[in-house]
């Protein structure tokens, strides 16, 4: 009864129009060089992944009612897409969900979460929503089989009606959640909870029955962890460290599509219902809109650790001549910790320079800096494993990026930088590096410090193992670095 999750995007904005209605899809092997070593990868189209593991197998659901599953977290097989009669997960949509979708007057649904319960049953918690109002309805439906059919239970909450809402007060669209992008979740002590909620009034949580799956009673809307004002945040996940006994609660900030800056975040606390701070020790609570400005990016973006935003890797005159690596909008991400290995992992969906609004799934490995905040593997997981470093092997000529702290439809660039076997850092910044432990990395750039670690991967752009590094800062800043991998 191992699960994760991911969701979708939700607004009461004429942006979450464009955002719901995506239904565009790719799928590819990219898998073209011969190299006996080099992982096998299949895509698929998910918008906003979550993910459950059973029976040794992956799975993702996403937006419309797209699914696919993995036996590795690298090829990929579509099971469904499209809210259309006939999906394998509810053939007969329209009719099982019909309340919600005409509560939400809309003929589409949004990220849903799937979730294991004692009964070995499988609860899905779907969502449907108008998109230009945060008119939404959350309800629950229940399948035997992880594939389906799911048969719907009910509605659990609703959002954007006029006058009273499912907590007895008059419902306020700045205030009050927008009953989307669900994850339901078992905390250490065995207690279900389900964060949700996007743009509209925040994030919240609620605890569920652990053996029914619905709501404790007299909860209303739950408890309030972020958000107001309609911030374009969005897609709450929540993943527990064992290793550092922390709740990471995941979101994205800005909008999904290929223009909006779509970025992925992380806050942490030891409660699963928060309070939730970030690096620099600021509460959660207050990363919020202003009454007075719609979308006001300026106000919550120095909240959260930015893990992942718009960047492309570019490959150098002495590198393969095509196309660098990198990600356009990346977001509305689940994550995962698998006990038998010790990993995480990240997944999520994304866009791509030069590609339009076309999207895939990507999964990348996350590891536990030494202040206890994750740092994200700069290339897709190609099933590394981290190992036993030397100096020598670091040192080098990288390809670095800085995510920075905004939420921008800008792609970062990667510049040149030399990590010296003296310790230095030379090129486009400055600093020193070292190397602690295996594989522990303690960078100082510019006068800021970022732990992290270094890894060996591999770079699909350049279809070669390289070294790569991963950091973050007290201020809540990711840097990634790709080794220069030259033609033999």
């Amino acid at each position: 009864m191992r699960k994760a999750i991911m969701t979708t995007m939700i607004s009461v904005s004429l942006l979450a129009v464009t955002a719901c209605n995506d239904n565009s899809a790719s799928s590819s092997n990219t898998n073209n060089v011969a190299d006996s070593a080099q992982p096998v990868f299949k895509n698929v189209s998910v918008h906003d992944p979550s993910i459950i593991m059973t029976d040794n197998k992956y799975y993702v659901f996403g937006s419309h009612l797209a699914s696919a599953k993995s036996n590795d977290l690298m090829s990929w097989t579509q099971l469904s897409s499209g809210v259309v009669e006939g999906n394998v997960l509810i053939p007969n949509v329209k009719e099982e969900f019909a309340e919600a979708l005409k509560w939400a007057q809309t003929d589409t649904l949004w990220a849903p979460d799937v979730i294991q319960l004692a009964d070995g049953k499988y609860y899905m918690y779907y969502n449907a929503c108008k998109g230009d109002s945060p008119l939404s309805a959350l309800g629950i439906a229940v399948s035997d089989n992880i594939e389906g059919p799911y048969k719907n239970k009910g509605i659990i909450l609703k959002s954007g009606m006029m006058g009273k809402g499912d907590d007895g007060e008059i419902y306020d669209a700045t205030q009050k959640p927008n009953v989307v992008d669900p994850d339901v979740f078992f905390d250490k002590e065995g207690k279900l909870w389900m964060v949700y909620g996007s743009y509209s009034g925040g994030i919240f949580i609620m605890e569920l029955d652990a053996n029914t799956g619905f709501p404790l009673p007299d909860q209303g809307y739950g408890k309030k962890l972020l958000g107001a004002n309609h911030a374009r945040i969005e897609a709450p996940y929540m993943l527990y460290s064992p290793e550092t006994d922390y709740y990471y609660l995941f979101l994205s900030y800005g909008g999904l599509a290929a223009d909006g800056g779509y970025n992925i975040r992380v806050a942490r606390s030891k409660a699963p219902d928060g309070p939730f701070e970030d690096s620099e020790g600021q509460d959660m609570i207050n990363a919020q809109g202003s009454p007075s400005v719609l979308f006001d990016d300026s106000a919550y973006a120095p909240y959260g650790v930015k893990l992942m935003g718009n960047f492309e890797f570019l490959n150098t005159d002495d590198e393969l001549p095509v196309s660098g690596e990198g990600y356009v909008s990346p977001g509305h991400n689940s994550a995962f910790y698998d006990e038998e290995n010790g990993k995480y992992y990240l997944i999520f969906h994304t866009r791509f320079p030069n590609r339009g609004e076309k999207h895939e799934v990507r999964v990348h490995q996350m590891f536990m800096n030494s202040e206890g905040w994750p740092v994200v593997a700069p290339h897709r997981y190609g099933g590394e494993s981290i190992e036993k470093y030397t100096k020598e092997q670091i040192s080098g000529e990288y390809k670095y990026v800085n995510h920075n702290k905004d939420i921008t439809a800008d792609i970062v660039q990667s510049e040149l930088i030399e990590f010296t076997k003296s310790g230095k850092i030379k090129g486009a910044v400055k600093g020193k590096w070292k190397l602690i432990d295996d594989h522990t990395a303690e960078l100082t750039i510019d006068g800021s410090t970022y732990n992290g670690v270094f890894l060996k991967e591999w770079n699909e752009a350049t279809a070669s193992n390289v070294m790569t590094f991963t950091a973050v800062s007290k201020e809540g800043i990711s840097i990634w670095g790709s080794h220069v991998s030259t033609m033999e």
